[in-house]
């Protein structure tokens, strides 16, 4: 026997993964791909529902593998937005909150009622066990926020699963409860902006949570009420729609900051470098301060390029660009203006000696050895250092003279080297002596 009324649902859950799954590809986040898992979750739910009246040990097994994927879903959603996803804890830790979830409602639906108490216990029992192994190596409070909410969860199975008449459908509905409240709580924890897809998510999954608490009241206080099965599914759609405005939120995010950032570094780009110097400019000169530019060339870093290969290079480059983003202050400015090329901005407060004592220091910091995947490399860098307003009062003329003081630290660097490669110098040659004059003979008399 099949379940024909599940199918529209199913019909519509399918072509909602495939929607998603076509929305995931041009995504650039890593969460995407475990929600796309998720929705698939749900799809598996509303197949395995189709065979809930077969008879026997069939209608049982579509009952634990449609309850068991809901779990899922909504265990996958939580852990996208853990940020701390890579740690090797992390994996221990979901992955025994998948197997205590199918295991307690496969003995729910079809074991034994002396196994569920083992089984409620072993749903929190994990997760401790995990955070309280790896504590000195990783700990975060979120993870505890988590533990405890499972715990809760526990206390109630304990209490409420062996009633008699509804007592299965209590613990049921508390499992799903839990977790899509849980998916509620850790996406308002992940996602801490204004946005709609953001607004539309978290509703989602509060409402997909009030779904698992209404739906058993109104059936023991108001079992009169009949409400279509479609409406109760209304919030898993709401949630799809705002995950999906949620990856294209930050598609857009994206695209934004590659206009106005280094796609290799990281760092401000030119156009933003520009703006950013413009704006440092008309502050100093209202205020009567200073602003100070200092313009970065990397010495020898096209024979890095020609005798190690691109990518070292750009390994390189990331590298000094982590170096500037970590030297520099807050308020100051650090860009990618060109190839091999980084610029600063220093604001106030600031004085020549300062900007000095930063091009130096910065000028250090890249010349230390530097380990790039298999290699080290050592190159250095030529600064050279422009103040507003003394050197220029407008931009142009400010690069300029930046600029300028560059060539003469790169010229003045390239004339060491050569010296460097020629240590015997020999002396100048001494003038020769004047020539001796003839002594004329004496004269005979």
């Amino acid at each position: 026997m099949i379940n024909w009324a599940q199918f529209p649902d199913l019909a519509v859950s399918a072509l909602l993964a495939w929607a998603f799954a076509s929305v995931v590809r041009r995504s650039r986040g890593q969460d995407a791909g475990i929600w796309l898992i998720g929705w698939l979750m749900i799809v598996v739910h509303f197949a395995a529902f189709l065979f809930l009246p077969a008879p026997g040990i069939w209608g049982a097994l579509a009952e634990i593998v449609g309850s068991a994927a809901l779990t899922w879903a909504g265990i996958l959603f939580m852990w996208a937005t853990v940020s701390f996803r890579k740690e090797i804890s992390s994996l221990w830790f979901v992955a025994s909150l998948l197997l205590s979830h199918t295991l307690y409602l496969a003995l729910l639906i079809a074991g034994p009622d002396w196994a569920l108490i083992p089984a409620a216990i072993f749903i929190p029992a994990g997760p401790l066990a995990v955070g309280l192994v790896r504590m000195r190596k990783f700990n975060h409070p979120f993870r505890w926020v988590t533990i405890s909410q499972y715990c809760a969860l526990a206390v109630f199975l304990l209490v409420f699963q062996n009633r008699p008449g509804n007592g299965g459908t209590l613990a049921i509905n508390a499992v799903l409860f839990n977790i899509y409240l849980g998916c509620c709580v850790h996406f308002i924890y992940r996602y801490r902006r204004a946005t709609a897809g953001n607004f539309i998510t978290i509703t989602g999954f509060l409402a997909w949570a009030a779904v698992f608490l209404v739906a058993p009241v109104m059936q023991s206080y108001l079992p009169q009420a009949h409400i279509e099965g479609e409406v109760w599914n209304l919030p898993k759609y709401l949630v799809a729609v705002g995950m999906m405005l949620l990856m294209l939120e930050e598609q857009i995010s994206h695209n934004k900051h590659l206009a106005l950032h280094d796609d290799l570094t990281g760092l401000p780009n030119r156009r933003l470098y520009q703006d950013r110097l413009a704006s440092a400019i008309e502050r100093a000169r209202r205020t009567g301060t200073r602003a100070a530019v200092l313009l970065i060339d990397l010495n020898a870093f096209k024979r890095v390029n020609d005798t190690l290969g691109h990518h070292v290079g750009d390994l390189l480059l990331q590298h000094v660009g982590t170096i500037l983003a970590k030297r520099v202050r807050r308020s100051d400015t650090a860009a990618r203006t060109g190839g091999d090329e980084f610029s600063v901005i220093l604001e106030e407060p600031t004085s020549r000696e300062d900007a000095l004592h930063v091009s130096e220091s910065l000028r250090r910091l890249i010349s230390v050895p530097m380990q790039l995947g298999e290699h080290i490399v050592q190159i250095g860098a030529s600064v050279g250092v422009a103040i507003f307003p003394e050197d220029a009062t407008d931009l142009e003329a400010l690069c300029i003279a930046a600029d300028l003081r560059m060539y003469s630290a790169k010229h003045d660097a390239a004339t060491k080297r050569e010296n460097a490669a020629f240590p015997i110098s020999l002396p100048p040659l001494a003038a020769p002596p004047p020539p001796q004059q003839r002594r004329s003979p004496p004269e005979m008399h």
